[in-house]
């Protein structure tokens, strides 16, 4: 919306949940085609293999933000993509203490990447921030499988709360998606999005009211996050493109942490009562 039209790029915003809005959108002009899968805030699924098929068909690449579901549990390559992008401030340095990305590719493309963009720009992590990222590789997996095992565990508890009206986590049967994210991915990550009776007031009174966990618009951490996106990753939005992305005023976005999930449970339960 700003950055890359100053850069002279035009962004055509299409739903890639159908691929053929996809194939209708690209044009001559048309250089990648861009995704978040699992996306951020809602936590939609979207057909990797399938949206390769139709970029490379009109012969453009698919790039693909991997960031909520990590290598570990996706690996979109695998499934026809040609670049991914990952923040690897997040789940890949895993504690909260870094600020990195990470772009992967085939070797020509990531060498002009190297050359071109990161020599003319200076986009160079510190080699303190490398040595943190590495590792965080180290427990990647180990970090992942209790991030999802928390999740799914919350995602359960939230889908009978009363005050709940919908949970967004790809492992649930209720999950739009559901099917599609057990073909494509090795399990369903630590991020859950979950809409609270009562919108905006409840969702900034749950904000004010958990005690374990953090309010943060980070995410993939060792600990906790909680955020309300209508009034903090999204409030530069209006109400008219809050509702195109699909983020309403009762939404609350939960960055799953490896603490005894009873404890993150308690803390929901009593921040809950207070709406």
């Amino acid at each position: 919306k700003q950055t890359l039209p100053n850069l002279g790029i035009t962004v055509r915003k299409v739903d890639p949940s159908d691929p053929q809005n996809v194939a209708k959108a690209i044009d001559k002009k048309t250089k990648p085609v861009f995704i978040e899968t699992p996306a951020n805030p809602t936590l939609k699924i979207f057909d990797i293999a399938a949206l390769a098929r139709v970029a490379h068909q009109r012969g453009v690449q698919l790039a693909v933000d991997n960031t909520f579901a990590t290598p570990y549990f996706q690996r979109p390559l695998q499934l026809g993509a040609d670049i991914v992008i990952h923040s690897a401030t997040k789940y890949i340095g895993g504690h909260g203490d870094t600020v990195a990305g990470v772009i992967v590719g085939k070797k020509e493309f990531i060498k002009r990447a190297r050359n071109e963009v990161n020599r003319d720009i200076g986009a160079v992590i510190s080699p303190f921030n490398a040595w943190l990222l590495l590792r965080g590789l180290k427990t990647l997996p180990v970090r992942m499988e209790r991030h999802s095992e928390n999740a799914m565990k919350i995602a359960k508890y939230l889908s009978f709360h009363p005050k709940v009206n919908w949970v967004s986590y790809p492992g649930l049967r209720t999950h739009p998606q559901h099917e599609l994210a057990c073909r494509q991915m090795d399990g369903f990550g630590g991020m859950i999005s979950f809409e609270i009776k009562g919108g905006k007031k409840a969702g900034e009174t749950l904000m004010n009211s958990v005690k374990l966990m953090t309010l943060a618009v980070s995410l993939g951490d060792v600990d906790t996050l909680l955020e309300h996106p209508a009034t903090m990753t999204h409030s530069s939005y209006s109400l008219e493109e809050l509702h195109e992305v699909g983020v309403t005023e009762g939404m609350v976005r939960l960055s799953v942490g490896l603490e005894d999930v009873n404890d993150l449970i308690d803390d929901l339960s009593q921040a809950l009562k207070k709406i």
